[in-house]
């Protein structure tokens, strides 16, 4: 059995991985590029060029993502076909996990919650919060749309001086409000002395608590309390902040995977040995 490479094709990111034997992963990595073909082209030779393949030792091409859509032809030839990109992110994260039943928070430009139940994978909605949103308000407020100079001033910055937690209004315990938990995200920025440092924290906080409310608060009523979580948003150092202090808040668990920023590649993949499975 050959080489399965899963290729997640995003607007100028592309990330790719192989699947050998239904369940051998190897050598993800990711590609940006000035568009999607230039991103994919770029990302497939590079792989198979770092990983020594030749292409007849590839057995199929999945693609999935935003870009997949402007590939209408075979790649350099071989066997290609097109994966819903919800059935990729919620086989991704299922194998990655190591998890049978859980929710798929899928970080990208903004946030989509897939469902896993089994071999049962739906689309239950998200929310137009994510990376975009992190990079348009960094660019409004500290003039600058790269993610890995807010990511290093964030490091200098301090959240107590832009959220406004419980424990800042109240003296007095709250039935179900722990005086950790957040009352207003950017509450304080008025009565404080924010630095450019402090905001850069602030709005990737924002960002990452609004996520993780949405989808705690999506399963209400739904019984599910592990949360995977995949993306290039996983790779924040503020997620080591955010999400155990929303466990605590929820009594649920948030998983970062090994590979969570190509999980939805890793799902393309693995769908080519899953092909009776659709998304609803």
């Amino acid at each position: 059995m050959g080489l399965v490479i899963g290729i997640d094709v995003g607007g100028s990111t592309t990330k790719i991985v192989g699947v050998e034997n239904k369940d051998q992963i190897k050598s993800p990595i990711r590609i940006t590029g000035s568009d999607p073909i230039s991103s994919l082209f770029g990302a497939f030779g590079k792989y198979i060029h770092d990983n020594n393949i030749s292409l007849d030792e590839i057995e199929q091409v999945m693609l999935t993502g935003v870009g997949a859509s402007e590939v209408s032809t075979p790649i350099y030839g071989l066997p290609t076909a097109h994966v819903d990109e919800f059935l990729a992110d919620g086989l991704g994260a299922k194998f990655d996990s190591g998890l049978d039943r859980l929710i798929t928070v899928s970080m990208g430009t903004g946030t989509t919650l897939v469902r896993v139940d089994g071999d049962n994978i739906s689309h239950i909605g998200g929310i137009s919060m994510g990376g975009g949103t992190l990079q348009g308000l960094s660019h409004l407020l500290l003039k600058t749309n790269r993610v890995e100079e807010v990511v290093e001033m964030a490091s200098q910055g301090d959240i107590s001086h832009i959220n406004l937690l419980i424990k800042d209004i109240t003296k007095a315990d709250i039935e179900g409000l722990p005086m950790f938990a957040t009352a207003s995200l950017f509450g304080k920025v008025a009565s404080s002395n924010a630095t450019p440092p402090d905001i850069a924290k602030g709005i990737i906080c924002m960002v990452l608590e609004t996520i993780g409310s949405c989808a705690v608060l999506s399963q209400v009523n739904g019984g599910f309390k592990d949360f995977v979580l995949i993306g290039n948003l996983t790779q924040l150092p503020e997620c080591q902040l955010i999400f155990p202090m929303m466990e605590k808040l929820y009594g649920v668990k948030f998983h970062i995977p090994l590979h969570a920023q190509c999980c939805t590649a890793l799902g393309a993949a693995l769908s080519h040995y899953n092909s009776s499975l659709t998304s609803r």
